[in-house]
């Protein structure tokens, strides 16, 4: 359960990340979905209640989780492209 609840949390931070590369529609289905899967995981954990498959929460504790991992692989991607390259040295004579 430790392992799902980490990658709960970091599912929980993406709708901030989707808001920052300004994906703000895909935000918005992200929180909606983080509140499923919080629902689900704590019906699972603290309850002992099993929701049937494919019933609402049990998709978006799905979902939440594949979103989460678009998320983070656009922010990567995102930042990569953004991050300032250090200026080449065109004139080589200057290093000596």
């Amino acid at each position: 359960m430790g392992i799902t609840l980490m990658f709960m949390i970091l599912a929980s931070v993406a709708p901030y990340l989707f808001y920052q590369i300004n994906k703000k529609w895909l935000a918005g289905v992200q929180a909606i979905v983080v509140i499923g899967m919080w629902i689900y995981g704590i019906n699972i954990s603290l309850l002992g209640i099993e929701p049937a498959i494919f019933s609402l929460t049990w998709t978006s504790f799905y979902l939440s989780f594949i979103l989460a991992e678009v998320a983070w692989i656009m922010f990567i991607i995102y930042v990569v492209k953004n991050t300032d390259q250090p200026a080449i040295n065109k004139n080589p004579s200057s290093q000596m």
